[in-house]
């Protein structure tokens, strides 16, 4: 089974190399190799970035770097790149150390300097007097996730890359993720507007205008198709595919059994999220009342009247920015539909949009 390696996003020369793919092709394990041989040879260290404290916490952080003592063929390869001087890594009050075993003190010895740090976005504020002129690799692992992010979290990542980057220009910034949801707002942040489209094994370059910056973004070819566990994951479930092939993660989202016509829908409103427009009907059919939600291809005709919601600020009375805080009747009754669960989609595709949508909303509230 080959394994991912990092050598065509680096050879791009970019600042910022990110890649994303398929869950457990070796994408973690190419970016603490990196660190750990850039530190074997000239002393340079590492800031591993995670979203949370409790991402540092116990095992989670002292087996982190386990892969490189153990390799998917039985290899410590912290003692082939230390030529035997090192045979382990040990985690310490925030740090990484490589370190060894000690026959005669019968105890672990660990280097004296630490190899990695770590930063969790949420601690970042007590960081920020603090100097680390030896760390020449900040690596984000998994800044894409199917869970909540952080409040302006893209700004809190941006502050932390600061404190450690000062006034250097001799960082790199590795980005890696598994493929779990087309709607990460570093996409939008970055102005990689091209992520949507990317073609599994290709590597897209953005720049940005004269200011010399550049960004590789690599959808990381799927280098175990069908490897023997994929067995494990036959099931008939799209879900699932993110696993056996890199595709991107989609849940099921209930779709509508029922026809119905124009006279059956009682009222209309919109979603504006990314590049899509949501047109949303609350509907009465005999016995039934829901919601169902599907795409618009056309303008919305009524742009200054109907209730529309949008993330983005809009200075007109009939936008509303966050639908779960409603702030009158009709915003409550459109909200008891989502907590009911009579909420029904055109496609597993509209109810990832409108999930994404909802799980920025949350975020809102937690400010």
């Amino acid at each position: 089974m080959k394994y991912y390696s990092l050598t065509n996003l680096i050879n791009t020369g970019a600042k910022y190399l990110i890649n994303y793919g398929e869950r457990s092709s070796g994408k973690t394990y190419a970016a603490l190799k990196y660190g750990v041989e850039k530190h074997l040879k000239t002393g340079e260290q590492m800031a591993i970035i995670r979203r949370y404290r409790e991402d540092f916490r116990g095992k989670r952080a002292a087996v982190y770097f386990d892969s490189l003592t153990y390799n998917g063929k039985g290899e410590n390869v912290i003692r082939k790149m230390s030529k035997g001087k090192y045979d382990r890594v040990v985690y310490q009050s925030s740090k990484w150390y490589l370190a060894y075993f000690d026959a005669d003190l019968d105890k672990v010895v660990t280097e004296e300097e630490p190899m990695a740090y770590a930063f969790p976005l949420t601690e970042m504020e007590h960081d920020k007097s603090t100097s680390y002129p030896k760390i020449t690799t900040i690596f984000f692992d998994e800044f894409m996730t199917r869970g909540s992010y952080l409040p302006d979290e893209f700004l809190l990542f941006m502050n932390a890359c600061s404190t450690i980057i000062r006034s250097r220009t001799n960082v790199t910034i590795i980005m890696s993720a598994n493929t779990v949801s087309l709607y990460c707002p570093y996409f939008k942040e970055m102005g990689l507007k091209h992520v949507r489209q990317q073609k599994p094994g290709t590597i897209d370059i953005y720049t940005y205008g004269d200011s010399g910056l550049k960004v590789a973004v690599e959808y990381t070819d799927a280098p175990s198709k069908g490897k023997p566990s994929d067995l494990y994951f036959a099931f008939d479930s799209p879900s699932l595919k993110m696993i056996t092939s890199g595709e991107w993660e989609l849940d099921i989202y209930p779709h509508l059994r029922t026809t119905y016509d124009k006279k059956d829908i009682l009222f209309q409103y919109f979603i504006v999220f990314e590049e899509h427009t949501l047109q949303c009907e609350i509907i009465q059919k005999d016995n039934m009342f829901f919601t169902y939600i599907h795409s618009k291809s056309t303008p919305i005709k009524h742009d200054d009247q109907d209730i529309i919601y949008c993330i983005e600020p809009n200075e007109k009375r009939n936008y509303y920015k966050n639908l779960l805080q409603p702030s009158d009747e009709l915003s409550k009754r459109i909200v008891s539909f989502f907590r009911a669960n009579k909420v029904f989609y055109q496609s597993n595709d509209i109810g990832e949009v409108v999930n994404n949508y909802i799980n920025q909303c949350r975020n809102m509230i937690k400010v």
